[in-house]
């Protein structure tokens, strides 16, 4: 017994399977997890490690190296880049794209132990290594807490109260806060006041720890209790610091003194500050949040806006919270978006049936298509796969492929009814003769999309979704198609149920459409090799055609926010940033269709959006978060912006991005020069940012090693200083506490540790000159001693602000943007030969590369091709075994690489790039073709085994397949229409489209040729 035979005597159990699966789809509609964009594992990690008074290169050989040769012992390695300051080292580990994120905790844990066994080898006052396994969380929620007459202090403790009270919310995995300012306490001396008492900063410090650290005196016993013993003095506020009594030292019984008589005592922030806050226009704190593995961020951002109106009641007046960024919300408008989109393309295909196959048939397959639609939502939550950009998107592609196996078996149904067959009979019969060359067809359809789903690295990660929805969906189209269809095909389609009564002799194929094709196609086989050399000479055109179709990877984000870079020369205080910041900021807020500005200084902030990644810490470095109406105005108010910063921060490098969709870097144009000396690859790329500010159509155009900056270098006397007592650090640490200050002592309060710095009066350090004047303290001796007693002179020099490597290897990068509409595959086919022209003499030892969009295009798309020849090799075995022949495949896969017309005349038609998501979009294309050439070639098999000769066979299937694979592409090109609008999809609908069109032709005129040349059918006379 058949399964179609088998559901059609089982009604009660199909129709009831049938309602569950769709009550089931139904229930997992309200459960399944939400995102805006898919998640993709980022396989990084930083090891930061400080080594303060350290220049960039000695961070360099005595940090960056040793903790870089210990982490290239990683067999999961794929990559390791730095980049290192002046005190400070930033390595950054990639791992292999075989790794994903269950296979990452543990790497991290033996990245810690590789650094940590090497930690023991670094230089004195190096800081040990800090691994950072968390750099890819994302902070779906990015609030801004700011309030009028607040000091940053006041916000700061609110801020730790929201951080406590949120940190209880569903889902929460936890909170950072970015740019509270850390308090700390000053001691401002006067150097001659300081230098006369005989008080050292070691005395200072041990005044201070030891008044203010936790002491145990221990317990006594008095019966039968031990009572604790806690003696008083501990500092229990800034202002009795002032109180505490210090030794002097020197000759003769001198009296003790308070702090407060040598120093002034104040309580501030630490300065410079590290970064700065803005949230349209008020100073601000800013809390991220992020959510834990496996956690759904519309759970969390319901349960934290509800915990915040219940904080009201406890906010002081005065204290806001602003959004900065909300993926709930996001997600929420996204998904209620593409699920719009999803119902739009269900009921543009089922119009298309009612219309083409009348109100039974349609309504038939409609009702088909709604359960295959909910079984597969019933699935992908089952198996944790996302409503998300690309999943849904993977519905609408699907759509048009759902209904062609129900279609098949309709129109079968259809016609022997109209013949007056008995319709159960013929329900049986036609899922019978075409279920497994279905089942092939719906297979190679899968395959053709199966590279996305078994390429390993993050692009591929990032639309895995979209071959795991199209393989559920149209595995269970299949199912459905044999079981369901049938049983309603035979309940509910017109014509006699049993008996016959219809009439056998009619010919359902005599009407004016089919008579039209029918001339058209026999007059095309005739002259076969008229039409296949017609048919070369358009792929030809196709092929020269595409050289003019724009090239690029991802689109941009429709997100209705962008951002404003501004980078200030290096080496520029973050004060100084701030003020260019801040008065760009007030000009972009006037600016119509802005509604609010996020500032941020010194940082890149916390990565809100999983395909953000934050610059490094940096003072000279500033970003506005612009929030806008709508994204459409993103180049229209950039434009402003940029024109306005040239004129008013000229010494500024400021441009605006859109955020990016998909992996990728921002600065899309990017050439690396790589090589053993500092001073050579300064000499070339300064060569490549000439040739690229030379281009007016480029922007952005900067080097990650940014300018050289300057040095002050006291020139010490090593004689002098050794007699003296004093070391490099002694040294270092008095020059410290006449500038920023030196930290000698914690201050406790609560849960918080302030440093206590000593440092010169205001007015000394305010002037340059006083450095001269200053002194040291000498620990041997035990006295001060003046500063021009060790230092002979004080030069300026400039040095390398920051030094990259990339695998071990000095390497200086080189990037820029595109302007206008150009994509970065056009400007980068543009500069590439003249930035190769200006790399041609680079010294033995040296090498360039091309990174940026190029490189990811290029990584991603390699990803695929070495996934595209087993599966190919895949889809023609399966093709053999359908047919037990090789010519038949044969014809099959000679008709593929004519998709490329349709694909090129639509591309260009509608000034499409080619990216990542078209080249999905093509392959698709072919896993199409195959599909209906499959159903085609079947037919004609089934007409040859009738007995009818091989002519006619090939006419009469391909009329008897017309409605079928015509409707197949009708439903699929229009039920894409919602896409068209949609910025990300744009280029694979228009792909789809305009390919599939071309392809039912191809099906429908060009496998029968092909059939009719391979296997050599004679024409009639």
């Amino acid at each position: 017994m058949s399964m179609a035979q088998f559901c059609m005597e089982k009604k009660v159990l199909t129709v009831t399977l049938s309602l569950a699966l769709l009550a089931g789809g139904m229930w997992a509609y309200t459960r399944i997890g939400r995102l805006e964009d898919p998640e993709f594992t980022i396989k990084n990690a930083q090891v930061i490690t400080s080594y303060p008074g350290a220049t960039a290169r000695e961070v360099t050989d005595e940090v960056t190296d040793p903790v870089e040769t210990a982490v290239q012992q990683m067999g999961q390695l794929k990559r390791v880049t730095s980049i290192s300051y002046p005190g400070r080292s930033i390595v950054m580990v990639e791992m292999k794209d075989q790794y994903g994120k269950k296979d990452l905790p543990q790497i991290w844990d033996e990245l810690r132990r590789k650094v940590g066994d090497m930690a023991g080898s670094l230089p004195s006052g190096c800081a040990t290594p800090r691994v950072v396994d968390d750099y890819g969380d994302v902070y779906g929620v990015f609030y801004a807490v700011y309030g009028d007459g607040y000091s940053p202090a006041d916000l700061r403790q609110y801020a730790k109260l929201l951080r406590r009270e949120l940190l209880l919310c569903d889902d929460v995995a936890k909170i950072e806060m970015l740019g509270d300012q850390t308090e700390a306490v000053y001691l401002e001396v006067s150097r001659a006041r300081l230098s006369a008492t005989g008080i050292s900063p070691q005395q200072l410090q041990q005044v201070i720890s030891g008044q203010n650290d936790a002491a145990d005196a221990g317990s006594i016993r008095i019966g039968d209790k031990y009572i604790r013993i806690a003696p008083t003095g501990k500092l229990e506020s800034v202002a009795e610091l002032g109180e505490l009594l210090i030794v002097q030292a020197g000759e003769g019984d001198r009296p003790s003194v308070r702090l407060k008589d040598i120093a002034t005592i104040r309580r501030g922030y630490l300065d410079p500050p590290q970064t700065l806050l803005r949230y349209n226009g008020h100073p601000c704190i800013g809390l991220g949040i992020s959510t834990v593995k496996g956690g759904n961020v519309m759970t969390m951002g319901a349960s934290i806006d509800r915990r915040l109106k219940e904080l009201q009641a406890e906010t002081p007046i005065g204290i806001e919270v602003g959004i900065i960024s909300h993926q709930a919300d996001s997600v929420d408008v996204a998904v209620r978006g593409f699920v719009v989109n999803l119902v739009e393309a269900v009921i543009i295909v089922i119009a298309v049936l009612l219309v083409t196959m009348g109100l039974q048939s349609g309504l038939l397959i409609g009702a088909v298509l709604v359960v295959t639609v909910m079984s597969t939502v019933l699935i992908m939550q089952s198996m944790g796969i996302l409503f998300e950009r690309i999943s849904l998107g993977a519905f609408i592609i699907a759509l048009g492929m759902l209904v062609d196996n129900a279609i098949v078996i309709t129109e079968g149904v259809l016609i022997a009814a109209q013949k007056g067959k008995d319709k159960v009979k013929a329900a049986v019969d036609i899922v019978k003769q075409t279920q497994w060359p279905l089942l092939g067809a719906t297979v190679v359809a899968v395959l053709s999309f199966a590279p996305v789903g078994a390429s390993q690295d993050s692009t591929g990660e990032y639309c895995r979704s979209l071959f795991l929805v199209l393989l559920i969906s149209l595995l269970m189209s299949w199912v459905l198609a044999i079981t369901l269809t049938p049983l309603l095909a035979s309940t509910f389609l017109k014509g006699k149920g049993k008996g016959g009564g219809g009439n056998a002799d009619a010919d359902p194929y005599d009407g004016r459409f089919y008579r039209i094709y029918r001339s058209f196609l026999t007059a095309c086989i005739r002259h076969r090799w008229v039409s296949l050399g017609v048919l070369l000479g358009m792929l030809v055109a196709a092929a020269a055609g595409f050289k003019h179709v724009k090239q690029s990877f991802f689109p941009d984000s429709t997100r209705p926010q962008f951002m404003v870079h501004v980078w200030m020369p290096q080496g520029t205080a973050i004060q100084a940033t701030d003020r260019r910041v801040q008065a760009l900021a007030e000009h972009v807020r006037t600016l119509e269709g802005v509604t609010g500005v996020t500032e941020m200084m010194g940082t890149g902030g916390l990565r809100f959006l999983l395909t953000y990644s934050p610059e490094y810490a940096n003072p000279a470095y500033g970003i506005l978060l612009v929030d806008i109406e709508d994204y459409h105005l993103v180049d229209e108010l950039s434009e402003q912006i940029t024109d306005y910063a040239r004129g008013a921060t000229p010494d500024a490098l400021v441009y605006a991005q859109r955020f990016v969709l998909g992996p990728g870097d921002p600065q899309k144009i990017q050439m690396r020069i790589l090589g053993p000396d500092p001073a050579v690859l300064r000499e070339y790329a300064d060569r490549a940012l000439e040739v690229l500010r030379s281009d007016p159509k480029l922007v952005e155009i900067q080097s990650d090693w940014r300018n050289r900056t300057d040095l002050i270098r006291p020139v010490v006397s090593e004689a002098r200083a050794r007699n003296l007592g004093l070391s490099r650090a002694e040294v270092a640490a008095g020059l410290k506490s006449l500038t920023t200050g030196l930290p000698i002592a914690a201050y406790k309060e609560g849960d918080d540790s302030l440093p206590v710095l000593l440092r010169a009066s205001e007015s000394e350090r305010s002037d340059p000159d006083a450095l001269r004047s200053g002194w040291f303290w000498s620990t041997r001796l035990g006295q001060a001693v003046p500063l021009a007693q060790v230092v002979d002179r004080f030069e300026t020099v400039s040095e390398e602000a920051c030094l990259g490597r990339r695998d071990r290897l000095m390497c200086i990068t080189v990037k820029c943007n595109t302007s206008g509409e150009e994509t970065a595959a056009t400007a980068f086919a543009r500069m590439a030969p003249q930035l190769e022209a200006a790399m041609a003499s680079l010294p033995e030892g040296f090498r360039m590369e091309w990174g940026g969009e190029h490189e990811s295009s290029a990584n991603a798309n390699s990803g695929l091709a070495g996934k595209i020849p087993p599966i190919l090799l895949v889809m023609f075995l399966i093709l053999v075994s359908l047919f037990n022949s090789i010519r038949q495949p044969l014809v099959i896969f000679m008709t593929v690489p004519l998709v490329l017309i349709g694909v090129t005349v639509g591309l260009l038609a509608f000034d499409q790039p080619f990216g990542f998501m078209a080249l999905l979009g093509f392959l698709s294309l072919a896993g199409m073709q195959i599909k209906n050439a499959i159903v085609l070639i079947d037919e004609i098999n089934a007409q040859n085994a009738a007995g009818v000769d091989p002519f006619n066979a090939v006419i009469h299937a391909g009329v008897s397949r017309l409605r079928p694979v015509s409707l197949a592409a009708v439903t699929t090109v229009l039920g894409m229409l919602p896409l068209v609008p949609d910025a990300f999809y744009a280029a694979m609908a228009v792909t789809i489209m305009c390919g599939l069109t071309f392809a039912t032709v191809l099906t429908m005129v060009v496998i029968p040729v092909n059939y009719a040349i391979v296997f050599r059918i004679p024409n009639p006379r």
